[in-house]
């Protein structure tokens, strides 16, 4: 089967004489004049596969060694991931209704939730959702529909993206966030002790947080269940291969982003969301979920058991009218946890928690850097820099390198993964060196 489906102009005369339209531009009537483009597509003309393919790589640009992370993490992908989910049918793979039919799409997603419980140490995982942000808009408007007041406390540095999202699905759901200043790079005890006096449904925590940094809730939970209210924890599953489960420091609701589980960077997406809780809430909690059970033989067998979407039920009874699952990037990611396996990811983890505390000592070794925060990190810290950060984020561009996260007052968010070698290290803090005097 050819990679895509051409439309000759035969084509197109005949499906618009089928619908008795006489040219494409009369589809566009209701479009004002003033909208549409009048000139022709900047496009090359038609090329071979084979040509394409050679001028893309003539001119795929500049391959960067990244020390940028901030919500979108390269790791090390084993081969089988690629290799596995682009067989054909996974790549074409839709809805499982007829379980009958669809016991391997099925399998893989109870393996994806069963993955996911193990890593947040929640009781009960969905089928995956489109992506972190919109994964913890859904577990606001779960924790609104559970707790009925319609405040949420934001306590800890969310990434600015996420909180983004959450915000401009709050607003159009009458939905208040009380979004607290941090302190130190971590929760403002007192902030949040005085948030708390009013009523709210759940309070939002993060860790590792915006800055890298790994701070415990639960010496709060107890407060907060005793308000009736809910504990939303945001997190990396990445980072829950080593740190403590979610689960076990008192969170209702687990959800965040899992990029981090063998998908590519992707300039930016499709990424993949993840959202769990406690059985209580298992029927407040929007997608689908695949069951195990077994068949009149006896026979293991997979369905969906809770499908709480608007193409399966009544809109208004539906828990979510936009959620989704990601299968195709459920499949990748319960493949790489799979071929990693616990002690792989733990692995993972240690090593580029070790980089990147390795990368903090020598930067501030050099006397160009300074700890932005005193808290424990793992694979994610904030430096201060001495000078124009912009200008040397410019300047390592012309070398080849990506600075990491640059945020107000001369911070920076570096991060590593389990690739980067000693070596990879040196060479990048020399190179900063370097730019900074030349600057």
């Amino acid at each position: 089967m050819f990679k895509y489906l051409p439309l000759t102009d035969t084509n197109r005369k005949d499906m618009l004489k089928v619908i008795n339209v006489p040219d494409v531009d009369d589809l566009l009537i209701d479009i004002p004049s003033s909208l549409r483009l009048k000139k022709p597509y900047a496009i090359l003309p038609r090329l071979s596969e084979h040509q394409l393919r050679k001028h893309l790589k003539a001119n795929q640009g500049t391959v960067l060694e990244s020390y940028r992370g901030f919500g979108a993490y390269e790791h090390e992908r084993p081969a089988i991931v690629d290799t596995l989910s682009s067989r054909q049918e996974f790549l074409t793979s839709y809805t499982p209704y007829q379980p009958e039919v669809a016991q391997g799409t099925l399998q893989y997603i109870f393996e994806w939730q069963s993955m996911i419980t193990e890593l947040t140490g929640m009781e009960v995982s969905n089928a995956s959702v489109y992506d972190g942000p919109t994964a913890l808009a859904e577990a606001m408007m779960m924790a609104v529909n559970i707790a009925t007041h319609r405040r949420l406390i934001v306590a800890s540095p969310l990434l600015p993206h996420v909180e983004k999202v959450i915000q401009t699905y709050a607003h159009y759901r009458n939905i208040i966030l009380d979004v607290l200043p941090s302190k130190a790079g971590l929760i403002d005890i007192n902030a949040l002790e005085k948030a708390m006096q009013e009523p709210f449904s759940a309070v939002i925590f993060s860790y590792p947080n915006r800055y890298g940094n790994i701070e415990y809730f639960d010496r709060f939970v107890t407060a907060i269940h005793g308000q009736k209210a809910l504990v939303i924890s945001y997190n990396d599953p990445f980072a829950l291969s080593r740190l403590k489960t979610p689960g076990s420091l008192g969170a209702d609701i687990v959800c965040g982003e899992a990029q981090s589980l063998g998908l590519p960077l992707s300039f930016g997406g499709p990424y993949l969301g993840y959202l769990a809780t406690k059985m209580d809430y298992v029927r407040k909690m929007p997608g689908r979920i695949c069951g195990y059970t077994k068949d009149s033989k006896g026979e293991r067998g997979f369905v969906l058991t809770l499908q709480a979407r608007e193409q399966h039920i009544r809109r208004e009874k539906a828990n979510s009218n936009i959620c989704s699952n990601q299968s195709l990037l459920a499949l990748q990611a319960t493949i790489y946890c799979a071929s990693m396996g616990k002690q792989g990811l733990v692995k993972a983890f240690d090593q580029a928690t070790q980089a990147a505390h390795y990368l903090a000592q020598e930067l501030v070794k050099t006397n160009l850097f300074t700890m932005a925060f005193q808290a424990p990190f793992a694979y994610e810290v904030a430096l201060t820099y001495v000078g124009d950060s912009e200008a040397l984020e410019n300047g390592l561009l012309q070398h080849g390198y990506l600075l990491g996260q640059r945020l107000e007052d001369q911070r920076v968010i570096f991060y590593c993964s389990e690739s980067k070698t000693k070596t990879d290290i040196d060479a990048f803090v020399s190179r900063i060196k370097e730019v900074h005097h030349g600057l």
